[in-house]
C-alpha cells in the first residue's frame, strides 16, 4: 500500500504533498497498470471527474493532463 495517496479535497499527495498524483505515485500506477495503459486510463478518469468536482475553479484541460494526460507519455520502455 503506496503513502502517496490522494489528500481530499485539495487533491494534494498524502506523502510529499504535492499535487496528486505526485512523481512517485504515477511511477507506482505504472508498474501496477503495466500492459494495461486503458485501465490506468479509466481508473484516473474516474479520480478526474472527482477532482474537477472538489475543484471546479481549476481549468479543466489541466485537471485533464493531471490526472490522465501523463499517461500516453512514453513509458520507461519507451512506449
Amino acid at each position: 500500500m503506496t503513502t502517496h495517496g490522494p489528500v481530499m479535497p485539495i487533491w494534494s499527495c498524502g506523502g510529499c504533498d504535492l499535487p496528486w498524483p505526485c512523481p512517485t505515485r504515477r511511477r507506482e500506477l505504472r508498474a501496477e497498470y503495466a500492459g494495461a495503459p486503458v485501465s490506468l486510463a479509466l481508473y484516473l478518469g474516474a479520480y478526474l471527474v472527482q477532482a474537477s468536482e472538489d475543484m471546479p475553479w481549476a481549468p479543466a484541460g489541466a485537471l485533464h493532463r493531471r490526472f490522465v494526460g501523463w499517461t500516453r507519455e512514453a513509458g520507461p520502455r519507451g512506449r
